[in-house]
């Protein structure tokens, strides 16, 4: 424990000083998610695994719209450095796992949006994958607690991909970025497996759409 509680402040150090040396020149959408906040209290914040950076540092600075930014961490001691960085960075630990039962993380997600307003990030291609496929995750919390699902992407204009599965983004020192906010969705109850099926394809297709926002705006930016 004591390890981990020198290691966060290390790295949340780092992820800040990357927040700085990138610079966001446009997000669009932006109304979008500040209205969802304010329609809903919770919303359900989505992008691929290998998009987090720039995601989380604009869900964190909404928080002086009322959000409360969730992340389901394991109750293991391998969540102990996660749980630390995530209290770091001002948001809310739910204590859960993903890898456990799929109805167990649905209580998790549930009980923490109803109980606590809270606002839980995930990522639907995560942990392992597939790559940039959605699993059921966003379309069942969605379901049960009548929030939306708020998907987002970014493009950077020089970035690092990283040899792992979901070919981590890491934008390059004074890089531009743009971030781009999709359009808050309620999936409807009374689903049966093909509509389940659709509603993943349908937020797959949202994320790699924005994706193409976000790099056409890039473009169009200059270099």
């Amino acid at each position: 424990m004591f390890l981990y509680r020198l290691a966060a402040p290390i790295a949340i150090g780092i992820v800040r000083l990357w927040w700085r040396w990138v610079r966001v020149v446009e997000v669009t959408g932006r109304e979008r998610l500040e209205q969802a906040i304010a329609t809903h209290g919770a919303v359900i914040p989505i992008y691929w695994h290998a998009q987090q950076l720039l995601p989380l540092k604009h869900l964190l600075e909404c928080r002086r719209f009322g959000l409360k930014l969730g992340f389901l961490i394991s109750p293991s001691v391998d969540g102990e450095l996660p749980a630390l960085l995530v209290q770091r960075i001002g948001g809310v630990v739910v204590r859960g796992s993903s890898n456990t039962t799929g109805a167990r993380a649905l209580r998790d997600y549930y009980e923490a949006i109803a109980r606590h307003g809270v606002s839980p990030a995930m990522t639907p291609d995560g942990p392992r994958g597939p790559r940039r496929q959605c699993k059921p995750g966003p379309v069942l919390v969605s379901q049960l607690s009548g929030k939306p699902v708020v998907p987002m992407a970014y493009a950077a204009s020089r970035a690092w991909l990283f040899p792992t599965w979901d070919r981590h983004v890491l934008p390059l020192p004074f890089s531009r970025a743009v971030l781009a906010i999709g359009e808050p969705v309620v999936v409807p109850k009374g689903l049966d497996a093909a509509g389940l099926q659709r509603w993943q394809d349908d937020f797959t297709a949202r994320l790699d759409g924005l994706f193409e926002q976000a790099q056409q705006a890039l473009r169009r930016g200059g270099p």
